[in-house]
């Protein structure tokens, strides 16, 4: 075919057609450029030829005659008869892009050369990332666009607010087919050139599109939440209701809202408001909303001014010093508004520091006790803290000097001991002998520790009169010294005299008020039985009620009787238990007094 196999002009002319008296072309194709897609007509017009007439493309014939049909596209149109022979393209394409000639083969003529250019648009231009370009609040903005597949190669520019922008960087290339390029334009901006929600519009343009075409992309610049956190209300006493609310304005949206305490997450707080009771601890921990958004998290936290009394910080602790030495307390408290600070001793209304060391330089015995620190918040409330101080020297005995017991019975006499540290040894002395613990004979040693010290205690049994002549010592150690302490034994009478006089007193009371109380009861009795014998009337009427009566005062009599027999049967009783010779005469006294009055 003609497509495949064209032929070479000469050959084709010298070998099939015979020669054609001298002809002319009225019309020649000329120069043209068209854009790709469009119809395109190429004339050739010899009048008078009736010859054969080839279209050459490129040096190469398309086909005999009329005959095209390697070229679906390509036709000849025209009045054969008047020897119009026009080449029409349908939809030119980028293969039409050459060289075409007209010849009459059989008059040896072709036309002069056409040049047939083909204008390719570029294909619609394309900014990377788009049609929403996204970046974070402070990157660069960098900008590509590309448009194809242009001949000749496209020009772009880029337009913000209907203003070239200039500074923007090229570059071409030659796609495979030596004909068409594909360019490309990058536009830098810096950040403080750009905003988000600003559009810029790529525009590409050649000779086949004037006016070019363009495509526009959205600035949307993105950014970590921006947060603030109100607390509502402030100042708070402890124990009242407060307001967290976290506000955040990001791009893109929020995605989570997280809260935490201290460092410590509220899992059950998921939006952006926290409502809470508050405690001190709000004042020294702070609370914190987290805002997270796909770019990620913004953090912001608050402190509560929480009013609340004194809380312990440091626990002043109890001290154990030498003799001499130098006693440190340290106690602190955390309290808003802010706390003022007291030491003292307990008992004493001196202060002795209003700062949290309290310093006592060179402690004596007499130093040592129960020391306060108290702490106030105004109009808020107060508290305090209680330590010991206790000061490490000699023991002291502080026991009676003169003790007593009862001859021919157990006796004990007592030594009571102070010591820090405490004694490592306490002993009992007296003539040749010494006895730190256990039994030796008829005496016992027994050592009790209590809270405010030591309790050694020495027995004797069978108290005997040596007993009261002999002088006994109480001697404790320890690692900073000893002490001693004599102790004398005195006899004990039974009871003494204010007790025997007491108690004669008070039975003499007894006695006064029992006589008393039968002298009326007989005389109420007696009474009775008069107004009986006078008013016989009476008598008769109500006898039955006065014979009750007498049972009554007889049961009473009798009950009074028993109770006063009871008395006279124990009193002797008394005597027995009484030793003293005194008091026994006064008991024996009372009892014959009091049988007598029975009787």
């Amino acid at each position: 075919s003609p497509l495949t196999h064209p032929l070479p002009l000469m050959e084709f002319t010298a070998h099939h057609f015979p020669p054609e008296h001298a002809a002319m072309f009225s019309q020649q194709p000329q120069d043209l450029v068209v854009v790709a897609g469009q119809p395109v007509t190429l004339p050739c017009t010899i009048p008078g030829y009736h010859g054969v007439v080839l279209w050459i493309k490129d040096g190469l014939a398309l086909g005999v005659g009329r005959d095209l049909s390697g070229y679906p596209r390509y036709t000849v149109i025209g009045d054969h008869g008047s020897g119009e022979h026009h080449l029409r393209i349908q939809r030119v394409e980028l293969m039409d892009d050459a060289v075409f000639e007209c010849q009459a083969v059989q008059a040896a003529m072709r036309s002069r050369p056409a040049r047939l250019t083909v204008l390719v648009p570029p294909e619609d231009p394309v900014i990377s990332g788009g049609p929403v370009v996204s970046l974070r609040a402070g990157d660069p903005l960098n900008l590509t666009c590309h448009a194809d597949n242009a001949k000749p190669a496209a020009s772009i520019i880029w337009i913000r607010n209907g203003e070239v922008l200039n500074g923007a960087m090229y570059s071409k290339t030659l796609l495979r087919d030596g004909r068409r390029e594909s360019t490309v334009s990058t536009l830098y901006l810096s950040p403080s050139n750009i905003e988000t929600g600003q559009q810029i519009i790529c525009k590409a343009s050649n000779k086949a599109v004037p006016n070019g075409k363009e495509t526009s992309v959205t600035i949307d610049i993105q950014h970590l939440p921006l947060v603030n956190l109100s607390v509502e209300p402030q100042p708070v006493l402890e124990g009242n209701l407060v307001k967290f609310h976290c506000s955040a304005k990001a791009n893109p949206p929020v995605t989570l809202y997280r809260w935490a305490k201290g460092g410590s997450i509220i899992k059950e707080v998921s939006g952006d408001t926290y409502e809470v009771i508050v405690d001190h601890s709000f004042f020294t921990e702070p609370v914190s909303c987290e805002v997270t958004n796909p770019l990620g998290s913004t953090n912001i936290s608050r402190n509560v001014d929480v009013y609340f009394g004194p809380r312990m910080a440091a626990e002043p602790q109890s001290l154990q010093v030498d003799l001499g030495s130098d006693a440190v307390f340290n106690c602190a408290w955390t309290g808003n508004p802010s706390l003022t600070i007291v030491w003292m001793k307990r008992g004493s209304g001196v202060v002795l520091s209003n700062e949290n060391l309290l310093t006592l330089k060179s402690v004596r015995q007499e130093d040592a006790g129960k020391y306060v620190c108290r702490a106030v918040v105004p109009r808020v409330g107060a508290g305090e803290k209680e330590v010991s101080l206790t000061v490490n020297g000699p023991p002291t005995i502080s026991s009676t000097q003169t003790q007593q017991a009862l001859h021919g019975e157990k006796g004990q006499i007592k030594c009571f001991i102070r010591s820090t540290p405490p004694p490592d040894r306490i002993a009992w002395s007296w003539k040749e002998t010494v006895l730190e613990s256990g039994t030796s004979g008829r005496y016992t040693v027994e050592t009790v520790t209590t809270e405010e010290g030591v309790i050694s205690t020495l027995t004797m049994s069978n108290i005997v009169p040596a007993d009261f002549q002999t002088i006994y010592n109480c001697t404790a150690w320890n690692s900073f010294g000893s002490d001693t302490e004599i102790i004398r034994l005195k006899e004990q009478e039974s009871l003494p005299v204010a007790v025997i006089i007491g108690i004669a007193v008070g039975a003499f009371v007894a006695l006064i008020v029992l006589m008393g109380t039968i002298g009326a009861f007989c005389c109420t009795h007696l009474k009775g039985v008069v107004s009986a014998k006078n008013d016989i009337r009476v008598e008769i009427v109500h006898k039955d009620h006065n014979a009750a009566r007498e049972n009554e005062e007889h049961t009473s009599m009798k009950q009074l009787m028993v109770s006063v027999s009871v008395a006279v049967y124990y009193f002797p009783l008394l005597v027995a238990f009484f030793r003293n010779k005194i008091l026994t005469l006064i008991v024996m006294f009372l009892h014959a007094l009091l049988k007598l009055t029975v009787t």
